[in-house]
């Protein structure tokens, strides 16, 4: 049995799919690293802030004094180029992994599921044989240059689309979003779009647009992977990644789904369409590495934890939607509106009356972190922690408390923290349910009926 799975994962197979988005890919990384400058985002993300809120273990990744950010964006930006063009390729691709790695672990006021998908890919990238032709390595050194690759490299990336894409639509299937709830919601805010804002209201439109988002991300790949519904996939696929970045303004992500599609057309397709000057691999070679069993092993282990990790909010307490635990790393995409109110309290310690002060915290936030942590637990507990060690650093030492309502979709405001818990005092359980977090209150995404209707 294994010796059938590795004859299968290390058949040659044609790599201008592969190679055609390493093109593609180095272009938007590269749009990505000096978008984020022109943008703002860097600013407003980055450098503005007066700390950020990293990911619960990794404080000691700060962002850089001054103009360092811009300057790190910049470099990020020529590593771009490079994987583009294929020089020095594994290098510039692990510069370009290791650099965004630290920005997604040092903040999470933007996080979203598309950074962590950028994320695994640049890694990804750095271990697949994408610069073996149309590339300044290959032509520079042409022993180096190959038309193939090991057919696990289409495994790994089909799989993991596979995985984003079906727990996308599994995540959607939920009362607020099959009614049509969120995207409604949604569609408010885009009422003043020139064209297009009047027809985003109307209802069917948002009935619409909640059911075709669960089939497409149902069915894309599936539809990808036939051949007879490949260009059927292509043509839904541009519809709607090019839809969501003109209404939701999401970045490269759209443009990086649509290229894709170079990992499920034919060689003979692609070749001809984008690459006339070269030519199409026609064995199917098998080439077993000494390290054949690691690839298998390690391609499989990887699979299997990118399947298990949207599972593990089924094995916590409380709902994902209430408690955001297990919400990360999850491909829970656009599933929920949010909006919170909170107020802190300090007690000082040496206070005989323990006497509650309400604690000016917002001036220790940008407007960016403001609007994105008022919902989130884990911001709120590492906020009480910076609280608490502004406080030691002034000589006092001081407990710190919370009060916070959250309003999800169109529900009403209900609390969330444990008001009694002293959040200075407990710990951030990445696994568990942390008990300060309140039980969800019975049908919270839905308003409270009012007396007439009791």
């Amino acid at each position: 049995m294994l010796d059938r799975v590795n004859n299968y994962l290390f058949t040659r197979v044609d790599n201008a799919g592969l190679v055609l988005f390493r093109i593609a890919f180095g272009f938007l990384l590269t749009v990505e690293a000096y978008g984020a400058i022109a943008t703002g985002w860097v600013e407003r993300t980055l450098v503005e802030p007066e700390f950020t809120f990293n990911f619960i273990g990794f404080e000691f990744l700060q962002p850089l004094p001054g103009n360092g950010m811009y300057i790190y964006f910049a470099v990020m930006g020529i590593f771009g180029i490079l994987v583009m063009l294929g020089y020095k390729y594994r290098w510039s691709m692990a510069g370009y992994a290791l650099m965004w790695t630290c920005v997604y672990l040092m903040q999470k006021s933007s996080y979203n599921n598309h950074y962590y998908l950028m994320m695994l890919l640049t890694w990804m990238m750095v271990l697949l044989p994408a610069a073996g032709r149309m590339s300044l390595d290959a032509k520079l050194n042409p022993q180096r240059k190959s038309i193939s690759m090991p057919r696990w490299v289409s495994v790994l990336v089909v799989g993991q689309l596979l995985i984003v894409f079906t727990y996308a639509a599994i995540a959607k299937i939920y009362p607020d979003w099959l009614d049509g709830t969120v995207t409604r919601i949604f569609m408010r805010g885009k009422a003043h779009y020139w064209l297009i804002g009047d027809f985003l209201q109307l209802p069917w439109v948002h009935l619409g647009m909640a059911y075709f988002g669960i089939l497409f991300d149902l069915l894309v790949i599936p539809m990808y992977l036939w051949r007879k519904t490949r260009w059927l996939a292509f043509g839904l696929s541009l519809f709607f990644h090019l839809f969501n970045s003109a209404v939701f303004h999401i970045g490269i992500f759209p443009y990086m789904s649509i290229a894709f599609a170079l990992f499920f057309f034919s060689s003979e397709t692609l070749v001809k369409r984008f690459m006339p000057q070269e030519e199409v691999y026609q064995g199917n070679e098998v080439r077993l590495p000494k390290t054949a069993a690691f690839t298998t092993t390690a391609l499989a282990v990887y699979l299997i934890i990118q399947f298990a990790l949207p599972l593990r909010h089924w094995f916590i307490a409380e709902p994902v939607l209430w408690t955001e635990e297990g919400h990360r790393l999850s491909w829970r995409m656009m599933l929920r509106t949010k909006s919170g109110r909170v107020i802190y309290y300090i007690v000082d310690k040496a206070d005989p009356n323990k006497k509650k002060i309400a604690y000016n915290y917002k001036d220790l936030l940008s407007k960016k972190q403001y609007r994105s942590f008022r919902t989130k637990p884990d911001f709120i507990w590492q906020l009480a922690q910076r609280i608490h060690q502004i406080e030691k650093e002034k000589g006092k030492d001081v407990e710190v408390y919370a009060t916070v309502r959250i309003k999800v979709n169109a529900g009403d405001y209900h609390l969330l923290i444990d008001e009694k818990v002293d959040l200075a005092a407990v710990s951030w359980d990445h696994i568990k349910h942390n008990p300060w977090i309140l039980p969800a209150p019975e049908n919270f995404t839905q308003p409270r009926p009012t007396p007439s209707e009791q």
